[in-house]
């Protein structure tokens, strides 16, 4: 369960208040569980817990939830790990194809479950639309040489009337309302990607209970506060800087309603029924 807090801390209001929310967290995400899942009997499968970083000096496991501040997460968890210095000095690639970070499905059963009873098990969400409009921006709108060849490309032929033969070639230039099209069809002409897909299957919150659910919109003070609760050394704070597209301005709400004002409302609907569960069990309101 989450760490106690601290004797000296029990009086500070900050703290205090910030332990409050992750118990309201948790108990909003349990009670979900509990009403729309009956999978409090299944076993945890290696494929559980392939996006559930290790780091086993201070003894926590991070499941990686793509948008929602992932890459300083993993340069926090390389820097706890002695792997770095400062998360400064950790380039993008680093982060991303190092293979620095273990990942708990390297571990045998008794590895998996010995970590999943005793470390400390976190996530980090953030608002579904402004997720999905945060990675359509970074993988559709610059030039991408995995999303455009795979996604970009089956979405034109499929969605787009009367394609320019340039287009179909590249698979550059995806509309939103075209890529909304590919979420939305049960037939999609290519899978589903982990930057686009719940919360819920991509950590299993159901299965495995979360000690902290961090807040993208809070990302600061809950990042800060689960370092202190962890005993995390006191010049680690989490990283603000934005990681990729550096020039580009962040995803906001206001930026998610001018993409979601491109769609009808039933694909508005949809869109919120897709994410659903999300919406429910982190305690999202409906935009």
């Amino acid at each position: 369960s989450l760490p106690t807090l601290k004797s000296e801390d029990r009086n500070n209001n900050k703290w205090k208040s910030l332990y409050q929310i992750q118990r309201e967290r948790k108990r909003i995400m349990r009670e979900t569980c509990s009403k729309y899942k009956s999978n409090n009997r299944r076993i945890i499968t290696p494929y559980h817990v392939s996006r559930i970083f290790v780091e086993d000096k201070y003894r926590v496991l991070y499941c990686e939830v793509p948008k929602a501040g992932c890459s300083n997460w993993k340069r926090v968890l390389m820097v706890l790990n002695g792997l770095a210095s400062s998360t400064k000095d950790i380039q993008h690639n680093t982060v991303h194809y190092g293979n620095y970070l273990k990942k708990l499905d390297g571990f045998d059963r008794k590895g998996i479950y010995h970590r999943l009873n005793t470390y400390t098990k976190m996530l980090f969400i953030r608002e579904p639309f402004e997720k999905l409009v945060s990675a359509f921006r970074d993988k559709f709108e610059h030039p991408n040489n995995y999303y455009h060849p795979v996604f970009g490309k089956a979405i034109i032929s499929r969605y787009r009337v009367n394609a320019t033969k340039e287009a179909l070639r590249t698979g550059s230039g995806v509309k939103f309302k075209e890529f909304i099209q590919y979420l939305l069809d049960v037939h999609r002409p290519v899978g589903m990607d982990i930057h686009w897909d719940h919360v819920n299957r991509l950590c299993s919150p159901c299965l495995i209970d979360y000690d902290f659910v961090g807040k993208f919109e809070s990302m600061e003070e809950d990042a800060n506060f689960f370092l202190h609760l962890i005993g995390a050394p006191q010049n680690l704070t989490f990283p603000k800087f934005k990681d990729r597209h550096s020039n580009d301005e962040r995803t906001t709400t206001k930026i998610t309603q001018q993409y979601f004002a491109q769609l009808s409302p039933s694909q508005r609907q949809r869109s919120y029924d897709f994410y659903y569960m999300d919406y429910l069990m982190f305690n999202y309101s409906k935009p």
